[in-house]
């Protein structure tokens, strides 16, 4: 039974598989839950354009990766999560959510579906640990972690779909979005979920280590950017996609974050946070996470406070950044509900001066449709 870590560590930190890879492609390193992560290549905001207007290849493989197998995997896994994953039809995946017993997000998580009464669950790499004590408590060894044996890529962008069908298959094309498969590829087995984190089109590859080396060659010969993760969070943010640990944590329950997608309750099974779920969805809701744009020059960043226009402190910014696609200032917090309507006005401090920032609808971005 293995940890998660990598197959190797420095100073402290676990290594990727692909390091050396990255350290070619020219990455500049950082830690990051616990591991040594390609911070930038060519910078931050080159490697978000090249997600937005081409094809970018992350190495995501600090995520955690648990299988669970056998005949009792799909109500063992219904016991600790959010989500209803007996209506999750093999060949699909899906968001879900690990709650503590006040309701609160531990965790949030993709749940794959796969043939043979197997499932694949992808963790976050600052609670991959704690997310694997929580599945062996309720399924023992049936539950393996298979982080240090696999690689995980995430290919996104608008010529993503092209790229991993000229790689891998043709028939990925036909995927629809959320759909996963199984494949061999150079004599290596591949998990493909047509899934990702950017808002953009795209999927994500999880490999057998031995075969990694080779399929990131391969998408970066066919021309995709390696992007790290200075850029994945300014994707994901206009996107308005939360971050764990950011904008939902175990003081945070999902109806106030707008993740109410991802709890089941009408099955009637009992799951960890249940009960705390039920009341929090019947009771009114306090605040709202709520989605702000700079119409001024000013970055907001986490921590910031949010006022109203003179007036005291309303709440402090969940997440915040530099928008490279719209140019302007964007962030999250969590606002009172009488606040959180499209179209108020509001303040953020950003170092003592006053940036004004209104409260819009998710996503930030969108992409120009085709007329």
């Amino acid at each position: 039974m293995g940890e998660s870590h990598g197959p190797g560590s420095d100073g402290g930190l676990h290594t990727l598989t692909l390091r050396d890879r990255h350290e070619v492609a020219g990455s500049r390193f950082a830690p990051f839950a616990g591991w040594e992560m390609p911070l930038r290549y060519a910078g931050t905001v080159r490697e978000h354009e090249a997600v937005r207007e081409r094809v970018g290849v992350f190495d995501v493989s600090h995520l955690g990766r648990v299988w669970l197998r056998g005949p009792r995997a799909a109500s063992l896994l219904r016991s600790v999560t959010t989500f209803d994953v007996n209506t999750l039809e093999v060949g699909r995946a899906h968001y879900s959510l690990y709650c503590n017993e006040s309701g609160g997000i531990d965790d949030d998580v993709l749940i794959y579906h796969l043939p043979g009464e197997r499932w694949l669950i992808v963790h976050n790499a600052a609670n991959a640990d704690e997310d694997l004590a929580r599945l062996q408590s309720v399924a023992g060894d049936d539950a393996a972690e298979v982080t240090g044996d696999t690689v995980m890529l995430a290919v996104q962008g608008p010529e993503a779909i092209g790229l991993l069908s000229a790689v891998l298959g043709d028939g990925l094309a036909a995927l629809a979005p959320r759909d996963c498969v199984e494949l061999d590829w150079a004599g290596s087995p591949v998990l493909f979920a047509r899934t990702g984190y950017t808002g953009e089109d795209g999927g994500e590859c999880i490999v057998e280590a031995g075969g990694a080396g080779a399929l990131w060659d391969a998408l970066v010969g066919g021309g995709a950017t390696p992007v790290g993760l200075g850029a994945r969070d300014t994707l994901r943010l206009e996107a308005a996609l939360p971050l764990h640990g950011n904008d939902i944590d175990g003081t945070t329950h999902p109806y106030e974050a707008g993740l109410g997608f991802a709890v089941s309750l009408d099955d009637g099974a009992p799951f960890t946070g249940r009960e705390a779920l039920v009341e929090a969805k019947a009771r009114a809701r306090s605040r709202r996470l709520c989605h702000l744009m700079a119409s001024g020059r000013g970055v907001p960043r986490a921590g910031f406070a949010v006022h109203e226009p003179g007036g005291a402190a309303v709440a402090r910014l969940t997440s915040g950044t530099f928008s490279p696609s719209l140019r302007l200032g964007i962030g999250m917090a969590y606002l009172p509900v009488e606040l959180a309507s499209p179209g108020v006005t509001l303040e953020v401090d950003v170092r003592g001066r006053a940036l004004p920032v209104e409260v819009v609808r998710r996503p930030f971005y969108r992409k120009a449709r085709n007329t």
